[in-house]
């Protein structure tokens, strides 16, 4: 091989011979990479069947103790008390490896992302995700709350009306997509929080829909102000800052008003709006649904500490 020329035109040809030896050893290590992922593929496939063989099995298994507990002596019903102890701690070992498992997505995901895999294959991977999506309601909230406070005091045009409607209609569709990912990767969102966010994706919609007119007008100050006391409020609540619960309860009981408040205004000759009462029953299930689940909540935090007391 001839060597390179003196001066400019033989730096390029060292520097490109330096890259080609980089991009042999850069398609070396590509190739192994698409062994490991086949090996990994293999191993994710192997892994769910067996699962989902041995749950097969388990649920056999607890129909025929369910079957045989009646007749059993008390000795005997202690051994299969401690088996079915067993048994659903295997449950729980499952649920903990199907969280790094490929998995088929829900109605709600395929929907809106077709099969594409959302699975995260690693802690950090999950925690960031996580880290992410919390800091995403935040910022978002702290929007929320400025926009909100906007269209309040100082500004009242239903154009910056639709667009603040229009915002929580997002946020709370990325929410639901956002939970439902989470969801598949092992995250325990409850169900209740999770739908609260569907309805309230359907409330905002139906809000955003509303025509200027009269009723509007009457409810517009009164939800708008609601508005900014649940931004407030609601992501803080249950980062141990108990003290704000009666705050909390008021919020809930807010809903409740905002309920009454539209079922009125749809009793009123003058109103022709589909959107009056279509705005009221998203309003009283949200009641329903965080005063009794918050209620169960607190129930369940209090019941906890008295545990944990008497064990001191």
């Amino acid at each position: 091989m001839q060597p390179p020329p003196p001066g400019p035109l033989g730096d390029c040809l060292r520097d490109w011979e330096d890259l080609q030896q980089d991009f042999q050893s850069i398609q070396e290590t590509h190739r192994l990479y698409r062994l490991k992922l086949e090996e990994l593929t293999q191993l994710q496939n192997s892994c769910t069947s067996s699962i989902a063989r041995q749950k097969k099995q388990l649920q056999e298994l607890a129909l025929v103790l369910k079957k045989c507990k009646p007749s059993l002596s008390s000795e005997a019903k202690e051994s299969a008390q401690e088996l079915e102890n067993q048994m659903k701690e295997r449950q729980g070992l499952f649920f903990d490896m199907e969280a790094y498992l490929p998995k088929k997505n829900g109605l709600y995901l395929s929907l809106v992302l077709g099969n594409v895999n959302v699975t995260l294959l690693s802690k950090q991977a999950k925690f960031a995700y996580k880290d992410e999506y919390e800091k995403f309601k935040l910022y978002l909230t702290i929007i929320l709350i400025l926009i909100s406070f906007t269209c309040r005091f100082l500004l009242n045009s239903r154009v910056t009306d639709a667009a603040f409607n229009f915002l929580l209609v997002w946020y709370y569709c990325t929410l639901t997509i956002r939970e439902s990912i989470l969801i598949n990767n092992g995250s325990r969102i409850k169900g209740w929080w999770v739908f609260h966010h569907y309805v309230s994706t359907f409330l905002s919609g139906v809000m955003l829909t509303w025509p200027d007119g009269l009723m509007y007008q009457k409810f517009r100050n009164q939800f708008l102000s609601f508005s900014m006391y649940q931004k407030g409020f609601q992501s803080w609540m249950w980062r141990g800052l108990t003290f704000l619960l009666p705050f909390l309860f008021f919020g809930h009981f807010w809903q409740l008003f905002n309920a009454l408040t539209l079922f009125n205004l749809a009793r009123d000759p003058q109103c022709k709006e589909w959107q009056v009462l279509m705005c009221g029953l998203p309003f009283l299930l949200l009641f329903l649904g965080n005063f009794f689940t918050t209620l169960r909540v607190v129930h369940q935090k209090f019941h906890s500490q008295r545990r944990g007391s008497k064990k001191e």
